[in-house]
């Protein structure tokens, strides 16, 4: 989780909605550097871990996502 929280904030810093997709295992890593940092990027979880799904199995994953991710994207309020 070195960088995706900081992506996410730059993005939404140039006004381009962003929404970081991370396992569950960093989500304790993600609500630490947001307090560290003073950023709350917009986020979904998905199962941990992904390396040795297979195909099938990470569409599975990215289609069980896909709402949260788009929720994240058109609420009017951001959420942590």
């Amino acid at each position: 989780m070195s960088c995706g929280a900081h992506d996410v904030a730059g993005l939404e810093a140039l006004r381009v909605p962003a929404v970081l997709v991370l396992t569950t295992e960093f989500s304790e890593a993600l609500r630490a550097q947001a307090r560290a940092v003073g950023i709350q990027p917009r986020h979904v979880q998905v199962a941990h871990p992904i390396q040795d799904r297979t195909d099938d199995e990470l569409r599975a994953l990215a289609d069980g996502a896909l709402d949260g991710i788009l929720d994240q994207l058109t609420a009017r309020e951001r959420r942590a």
